[in-house]
């Protein structure tokens, strides 16, 4: 057995509701680590839950009351869409089973503290991915920087920037409605790992624009279908940091292509091209005072493939260890409440005081096996 664990905990019994293409990753994720076990998956269509129950040997496939109305589950992962991420979370929490979402946290503030608040009543926890700043690459980057190899943080520019999903994706309507937007789609990525490596947000500015009101779907089955725009899909915002730095965000569905980096963040002896936090692994690449050229910094840090669900294992792992994990509720929510003071500022016309804060994440040790997430 692995030194995760004591070796006398009992696995923490898990359970799935929302059995869409993104649950495949999860229930790959339960075979790396011996310290949790998801043992039912749910879904809307029951079908579809026996179905993926049989391709990952999950033990049952069923209906969401018959999930949370087993005792035996103590947790659930809850990778409904963004809409349902609140509602189905506050039913389980209130079910007595604590909850890791998949992202976005919730669509609105309110939904997210009424589930926090639940969640401390009852001695539950709360998480939510993303979870990609714990691996390879980012955590790599996170000791670059807190080892001081470029000084200190004082900027960073991040872009994610593309044309939408209406020309690949089979069903694109949700990502252009209310919880949808580059913000709520991809921002959670940005703004976790920025947060992660440089610590919580104190002010926000931005501005928000629809550049096409009606997008036509290209991809199959719906090719021709219209589709109506409702939210802002090209945002640019700027973020004054506890810490002093500075960072420039963009995300948009309306650029046809760009060569801007995903993330750099601008110390004071140096600059660090952070990767894509929507991956696992590198490259990580430096350029320091003096120095002519990037050069690639090879990867500290373990977790770099497909590591999805890893927040999730981290989650688990500390129920048993009585610990802090990572990707938790105060991460989570100062992201989503950055995703919304964009808005804001732009919808109100000024810069947005942050009412909540978080800690950094404490970082992976480095040099840690496969399976392993604790020394």
């Amino acid at each position: 057995m692995s030194s995760a664990t004591t070796g006398h905990e009992p696995a923490v019994k898990v359970g799935v509701i929302g059995c869409g293409n993104i649950s495949g990753a999860y229930f790959n994720t339960n075979k790396n680590f011996n310290f949790f076990d998801i043992v039912a998956c749910a879904d809307l269509d029951v079908t579809r839950a026996e179905a993926k129950a049989g391709e990952f040997g999950i033990a049952k496939g069923c209906s969401v009351d018959e999930l949370l109305a087993d005792p035996e589950i103590a947790f659930v992962i809850n990778l409904t869409i963004p809409q349902a991420h609140g509602p189905v979370m506050l039913r389980a929490l209130e079910s007595g089973k604590s909850v890791y979402n998949e992202k976005p946290f919730t669509v609105t503030r309110q939904e997210a503290q009424r589930a926090i608040e639940v969640a401390g009543r009852n001695g539950l926890r709360v998480g939510s991915a993303p979870d990609t700043f714990l691996g390879g690459g980012l955590q790599t980057c996170r000791k670059l920087i807190d080892d001081g190899e470029i000084g200190t943080p004082i900027a960073a520019s991040a872009f994610m920037m593309g044309h939408g999903h209406e020309h690949w994706h089979p069903s694109p309507e949700f990502y252009y409605k209310v919880g949808g937007g580059p913000m709520f789609d991809m921002g959670p990525y940005y703004l976790t790992a920025l947060v992660s490596l440089l610590g919580p947000v104190k002010r926000v500015t931005g501005a928000t624009r629809v550049t096409f009101p009606e997008r036509t779907i290209s991809s199959q089955p719906l090719q021709g279908t219209k589709i109506t725009v409702d939210v802002p899909t090209h945002i640019a915002g700027i973020m004054d940091f506890d810490s002093g730095a500075i960072a420039t965000l963009v995300t948009s569905f309306d650029v046809w292509g760009h060569t801007m980096p995903n993330i750099e963040i601008y110390g004071t002896h140096g600059s660090l091209r952070v990767p894509d936090p929507n991956t696992f692994g590198g490259p990580v690449r430096i350029k320091r005072m003096g120095e002519d050229e990037w050069s690639e910094v090879p990867l500290t840090h373990g977790y770099q493939g497909n590591a999805r669900g890893i927040g999730m294992a981290d989650m688990a792992l500390s129920m048993q260890k009585s610990r802090p994990h990572r990707a938790n509720e105060k991460l989570a929510y100062h992201v989503l409440d950055l995703m919304h003071a964009f808005h804001d500022a732009s919808d109100q016309d000024r810069h947005i005081a942050m009412q909540s804060t978080c800690e950094r994440p404490a970082p992976l040790p480095a040099g840690l096996p496969d399976g392993q997430l604790d020394v």
